[in-house]
């Protein structure tokens, strides 16, 4: 089809249509409308949300020296360039590499360049410089030397470490848990999930205000320069206690709506527990693909993005299993080795849906150098929030790429543990037959003639029991099933009255 054809002289001018119609007939536009709206090329939610987070971007080689910041923005991480400082305390060489190795991906999800890291070998953190004095020099040679405006330390410093490090090396310092509230603080979207980051930020940074300069005060004591004069004299109240005071009304106010929030959810858990609805939670080690697992079970079309802590807020989907039963699946915020302890307690409403749940999906990447690790960390977790007594399955993803070797010592540590991969599908139906084994089943088994006009405990028999017989006869539908004890009281009235003739008619005509 020629340029003439698509665009007629003049129409533009005289505002007509800019395609010839006489040049396209009725299967051309058909064939146009089909490859336009290809269902297969349509992106889901998960895609839309990446797409966004990657569109957004730091803009490199912007100064963020002390000297030229201010107190307020001193409590924005503007990560650039960095260097990374770890103190290796026990363990391996190995141990402290992979320690190292995930402090580097936590730096690169905030957005940051990673020119170098420095691991110290030490029996304790220095209490006044966390890597020794001698150790500082040294640090502060490697930032001159590449250029970094930010030093981020694999360890939660006290306020008197970071004042001397930033004294000492003359840039900004990092902790490992300042950087991971950035992350938090980064992906959050729901609106529960920015006020419960914006909780954990403002407990962290409570204990860390500090002043103008060396000085504690900006704030003229009392009301002495008003010229109140007796009674109005006195040092005041700090520039610090005002920050600290109006901190403690900011947590306050989160902590009510989060409370209100944990309400809705606790309204919803309820209403599951009354139609006995069974619950599955994914939980694991970030980045271990749980809301893949989840997209791949469900078809959810969550946000899916190969980088740490990138799913903050849960998402929950209904699936059924082969017989009918339905059940929910509650993809979780993921863990990670030494997570702060106030983001525990702001997200503790959020990982209730751990602790309620009939049977957690403890997911672990199989390609990761450490997966014992992983394991043993998300345990550690689960027992602070109180879910350590849930059943649990392991599931080991990423077969396709992890070593076998370490397949096989995972195998013979965890003979039960089910090994699936998320991208490829392997593996999925062995998952979705033991996650029916292991859901909780109805135990009381009852024979009922269901009227006609009561369909709705049909419907339920199929949802919330586990049929063994359906007979559809003149007075209504003879049914078999094993059900919990409140839906056999509502059918108890429709038993036969000569059960065991039904049953054995049943089973003949089976």
């Amino acid at each position: 089809m020629t340029d003439e054809a698509m665009i007629p002289p003049g129409r533009a001018e005289r505002g007509e249509p800019m395609v010839d119609d006489e040049a396209w007939d009725t299967d051309d536009w058909d064939d146009y409308a089909e490859d336009l709206w290809d269902d297969e090329d349509d992106p889901d939610q998960g895609d839309l949300e990446l797409a966004e987070r990657h569109s957004l971007r730091r803009v490199p080689g912007l100064s963020t020296e002390l000297a030229d910041i201010s107190e307020v923005e001193y409590r924005q991480l503007r990560l650039e360039r960095v260097v990374l400082v770890s103190v290796w305390t026990r363990g391996s060489q190995t141990d402290a590499d992979n320690a190292m190795f995930e402090l580097k991906a936590l730096a690169e999800t905030a957005g940051s360049q990673v020119l170098d890291g420095l691991v110290q070998r030490r029996s304790n953190p220095d209490p006044a410089t966390y890597v020794g004095r001698g150790k500082v020099d040294q640090v502060r040679e490697v930032v001159q030397a590449t250029g970094a405006d930010t030093v981020i330390c694999d360890g939660e410093l006290t306020p008197a470490q970071l004042r001397t490090l930033e004294d000492r090396v003359g840039v900004k310092v990092v902790d490992r848990t300042a950087l991971i509230l950035d992350i938090f603080a980064q992906h959050a979207k729901s609106v529960e999930g920015k006020a419960q980051v914006e909780l954990a930020q403002l407990n962290y940074l409570k204990q860390r205000l500090r002043g103008w300069g060396t000085s504690l005060s900006r704030q003229v004591g009392g009301r002495a320069s008003g010229g109140v004069g007796i009674g109005g004299r006195g040092p005041g109240e700090t520039k610090i206690e005002t920050d600290r005071r109006r901190i403690n009304h900011r947590i306050s106010v989160l902590r009510g709506r989060l409370r209100e929030m944990a309400g809705t959810r606790a309204v919803k858990r309820a209403d599951r527990r009354r139609h006995l609805v069974p619950s599955v939670a994914i939980v694991g080690y970030t980045n271990a693909g749980k809301s893949s697992l989840l997209n791949r079970l469900t078809h959810a079309g969550v946000l899916v993005e190969d980088a740490l802590f990138a799913t903050l807020d849960p998402t929950t989907r209904r699936d059924t299993t082969s017989d009918g039963r339905v059940y929910t699946l509650t993809d979780t915020v993921g863990f990670v080795r030494h997570l702060p302890t106030d983001l525990v307690e702001a997200f503790r409403s959020t990982l209730e849906e751990t602790v309620d749940a009939d049977l957690l999906l403890h997911v672990v990447d199989g390609s990761d150098p450490d997966p014992q690790g992983q394991i043993a960390a998300v345990r550690q977790v689960l027992a602070e929030i109180g879910a350590a007594d849930r059943a649990e399955q392991l599931v080991i993803n990423k077969v396709d790429q992890a070593d076998p070797d370490v397949l096989a010592v995972l195998k013979s540590q965890y003979p039960d543990a089910v090994v699936v991969s998320a991208r490829t599908g392997q593996g999925l139906d062995r998952l979705r037959a033991v996650i029916e084994e292991r859901l909780p089943s109805p135990q009381l088994e009852i024979t009922a003639l269901v009227p006609w006009n009561r369909g709705d405990l049909v419907d339920r028999v199929h949802r919330e029991g586990e049929t063994l017989l359906l007979e559809h006869l003149a007075d209504g539908t003879l049914v078999k099933a094993r059900v919990h004890p409140d839906l056999a009281a509502q059918l108890a009235p429709y038993a036969p009255a000569d059960a065991a003739q039904q049953q054995g008619t049943g089973q003949e005509r089976d």
